[in-house]
């Protein structure tokens, strides 16, 4: 949920600096209302189609976007997206 395969930590783009990438428009829509939620502004970046899939068909399940944050939000935004195991996921006690 929170990567892929090349990972652009620390990349700026448009004022903003690399949070995490969404796999879909869900992904990426549930992501940006927990931060803004919390008051901390996101942009979206599209790759390939997938921002024009989007527009036409309402959702984007192409290509993964990423989302971007202001510099000095970025501590605080990875703490809110941090994953919290669901219910029979729990980390082992050690």
């Amino acid at each position: 949920m929170f990567g892929n395969e090349k990972d652009p930590e620390g990349t700026e783009w448009r004022e903003g600096i690399y949070l995490t990438t969404a796999k879909n428009s869900l992904e990426a829509d549930i992501l940006e209302s927990k931060l803004r939620g919390e008051g901390i502004p996101s942009i979206r970046r599209y790759r390939g189609a997938s921002n024009a899939m989007e527009i036409i068909m309402g959702t984007n399940t192409t290509f993964p976007i990423e989302l971007y944050v202001p510099e000095e939000t970025l501590e605080d935004a990875r703490n809110i997206i941090i994953a919290i195991p669901l219910v029979g996921d729990e980390l082992p006690e050690e």
